[in-house]
């Protein structure tokens, strides 16, 4: 029986500075945006904050089956939640904890990631609603001169 070297990566695609790239599960021989086994999602880092949809079931699943992530992938899978569930099911499978617990720990990790990412587009809304403000106060005083 022969292993085979499963990465999960990124796959460049759009237009030039402009890139939005796929996820994808890929033999690791392969070229960065050649043949791949299958796609999980999608990033893209032009929109603040980035883009990304990602089926987790599926990554989940490849990652259980030991496919290895590259960098970036593991940071965008760490950010969507899925190493920590996988950290959890591999407790579960230990026999550390029960389903139950890792299901309450993963769905309070969710929460806390989600309320974070919901301040973020906030403070981001109120800079750039303040920064219009500013604009429109400097015009009214160059109107009035």
């Amino acid at each position: 029986k022969t292993i085979m070297p499963v990465k999960i990566r990124l796959a460049r695609r759009g237009r030039k500075r402009k890139a939005i790239y796929d996820i994808v599960v890929a033999d690791s021989r392969s070229p960065r945006d050649g043949k791949f086994i299958e796609k999980i999602g999608l990033y893209n880092p032009n929109t603040d904050p980035a883009t990304i949809t990602l089926s987790d079931d599926k990554a989940l699943d490849w990652v259980m089956k030991g496919a290895q992530p590259t960098d970036t992938a593991r940071a965008i899978l760490s950010y969507k939640g899925v190493m920590m569930k996988k950290h959890l099911q591999v407790g579960v499978n230990k026999g550390a904890l029960t389903q139950e617990d890792a299901d309450a720990k993963y769905q309070a990790w969710i929460d806390s990631k989600e309320s974070q990412i919901q301040g973020k587009v906030d403070k981001l809304a109120k800079a750039k609603a303040d920064k219009t403000k500013a604009a429109l106060e400097a015009e009214a005083k160059v109107n009035q001169a």
